[in-house]
């Protein structure tokens, strides 16, 4: 339990150290590519964003979409990426290749689809490559470009909202 404590420390001040280094440069660029971050006990349904990407005619066959679960036995779908507490290792080390490609990935959008305080999504958040990074939550403003404050469960006023800024930025 306390080696535990001490590692979510070690994670909490790599995440504090890459938001201290940040700059928020939003390129001009249209969008072509969105990652999508869940909280599988907030909100699952991934079929949501795929619909709604295609809604947008934003038709890339890199859009990803990641979930993360507190749960180590959860049992993954074949065609979805899954992490927990476990693919994360001491002072920002990653364990997880599908989960260090997704932060690596210079996607445009990152949406950060949690309201939840939890530290591994605020660490791929903050360590994500993303243009641009949207968010739900208020809890630390530095993760996010711009901030959608709405339940996850009210998927319907994200989606108007986020193509209202998207319009609003030039990005579509």
């Amino acid at each position: 339990m306390i080696l535990k404590a001490f590692k979510e420390k070690s994670n909490q001040k790599y995440v504090n150290k890459l938001l201290s280094a940040r700059k928020a440069a939003v390129n001009t660029n249209k969008v072509k590519t969105i990652a999508v971050l869940l909280n599988a006990d907030e909100f699952i349904d991934f079929e949501v964003f795929r619909q709604y990407f295609k809604a947008l005619s934003l038709r890339s066959p890199k859009h990803k979409i990641v979930a993360f679960t507190n749960d180590d036995k959860f049992v993954a779908s074949q065609w979805e990426t899954y992490f927990s507490p476990k693919d994360f290792g001491w002072k920002g080390k990653i364990n997880n290749t599908d989960l260090k490609s997704f932060i690596d990935e210079a996607y445009d959008v990152l949406i950060s689809y949690y309201k939840e305080e939890n530290l591994q999504l605020n660490f791929i958040t903050a360590a994500s490559r993303a243009n641009l990074k949207v968010g739900l939550s208020r809890n630390d403003e530095r993760l996010y470009d711009l901030i959608i404050d709405v339940k996850p469960k009210e998927v319907d006023i994200f989606k108007t909202e986020f193509k209202k800024y998207l319009n609003i930025l030039n990005k579509l």
